[in-house]
């Protein structure tokens, strides 16, 4: 099989390293050689939040360079457009629509770009854009954004649930079970 590369991006204390975790253990799991490479930024001060996962028969990096990922999962507007140029043709960003100002909006220094999702899409991308947050919420804090974004990625994976659903419950600590499951299948069927 040949590698197939995924992108987790997003902003300081959304859980992205959480998710790749969860991601990697699946994988590994389900058989495949992985690499995870965390990169961070600015994290504690919102700032972006990068994880490679790289997956297949042999793996020799963990990185992923321009034009390479099959997959983006974005956990903010902003951050899915700062690496579209990653993804390779026919590729997907899985995007939540939430909307977290970084540090220059904050400050005054610039604006946050209205159209951010539309000019994705215009630009050839293919764009799948999920409120995260709502469900998030529902399911009892909107730190689970995460992982009902996981839970959507998992719905187009090919990987089944009930292989997601063993990764949840090793990777996520007990005490949050059962709200992020509730999240997971709230993103799944979304």
């Amino acid at each position: 099989m040949e590698t197939k590369s995924i992108m987790i991006v997003g902003v300081g204390g959304q859980g992205s390293l959480l998710a790749s975790k969860l991601l990697g253990n699946l994988l590994t799991d389900e058989g495949y050689d992985v690499k995870v490479s965390e990169v961070h930024g600015m994290s504690q001060r919102g700032g972006s939040v990068v994880t490679y996962v790289r997956y297949g028969e042999k793996v020799y990096s963990p990185i992923v360079t321009e034009g390479e990922c099959d997959f983006i999962i974005s956990f903010e507007k902003l951050e899915a457009a700062r690496f579209a140029g990653c993804l390779k043709k026919g590729g997907r960003i899985i995007v939540n629509t939430q909307q977290i100002d970084p540090m220059p909006v904050i400050t005054g220094a610039a604006v946050y770009p209205e159209e951010v999702l539309e000019d994705l899409k215009a630009q050839g991308f293919d764009v799948d854009a999920i409120d995260a947050l709502t469900p998030a919420l529902e399911a009892g804090s909107a730190k689970a954004v995460n992982i009902v974004l996981m839970g959507h990625f998992a719905a187009h994976s090919g990987i089944s649930r009930e292989s997601w659903l063993a990764a949840l419950e090793k990777t996520v600590p007990g005490k949050f079970l059962e709200m992020n499951l509730k999240a997971f299948d709230m993103g799944f069927n979304a």
